[in-house]
């Protein structure tokens, strides 16, 4: 066998080990949460008083307009300075959390924009306050819309946990930085790291494709493309 095959099989692993305890449960949690936060963040900027929608636009604007890996830096190397000692993992699902909200409220804005002013009134026609209509009409349609970009930003999240290794959370890219420190093989090392992002990253296109399949053929406005 060649050595640099017997080196990724017995690497192989502390990668995955990586990517079960810390790289997947960051993504999935960091992606609720920030979802969440999202959505909260769209409705304050389409239906809130101004002031607060001005608040939920500077922060869309700070966290968009600078890096991720600067925020995770603030939160896990700045933070202390002021006497706010935070542990590395939740550290760094504080700083996606933040970074998902932003983006993914850019989308559930857009997708809540464009359901038609006629669903609204005819959810007032029918007795409806404003949240009812939200709740019941407007959000099922918007769903359909959003889906494919939100799925889309997951997909870029789970890669984007990579940074989580520069603030020492031992997911998957660090446990090959760990063993590229012993082995002195990053080549090899981080093209294996690389195979198993695109392992996840496949996985995740595929049900992301058999989601859209779904929603397309409940009335959703779009269809799903191979």
């Amino acid at each position: 066998m060649p050595p640099f095959l017997q080196l990724m099989i017995e690497s192989a692993p502390a990668l995955f080990w990586g990517a079960v305890r810390f790289t997947i449960p960051l993504a999935i949690l960091s992606f609720a949460l920030g979802l969440a936060l999202g959505f909260l963040t769209a409705v304050v900027r389409l239906f809130a008083p101004a002031p607060l929608a001005a608040i939920a636009r500077f922060y869309v604007w700070f966290i968009r307009g600078t890096p991720l890996l600067v925020q995770l830096f603030v939160i896990f190397y700045g933070l202390p300075s002021a006497g706010i000692l935070i542990d590395a993992f939740p550290a760094a699902l504080i700083g996606f959390s933040l970074s998902v909200g932003a983006y993914t409220s850019e989308i559930i804005r857009a997708a809540l924009s464009s359901i038609p002013k006629g669903q609204w009134e005819a959810a007032y026609s029918i007795g409806m306050t404003q949240g009812q209509a939200l709740r019941r009409t407007i959000v099922p349609q918007a769903v359909r819309v959003a889906l494919p970009p939100l799925s889309n930003s997951f997909i870029s999240l789970v890669k984007d946990t990579s940074l989580a290794a520069a603030i020492t959370v031992p997911e998957m890219f660090q446990q090959a930085q760990r063993i590229v420190a012993v082995t002195y093989e990053p080549l090899i090392l981080y093209i294996e790291a690389a195979l198993f992002y695109l392992v996840l990253s496949s996985v995740l296109s595929a049900l992301q494709a058999r989601l859209e399949r779904r929603f397309s053929g409940h009335g959703g406005h779009w269809e799903s493309r191979p």
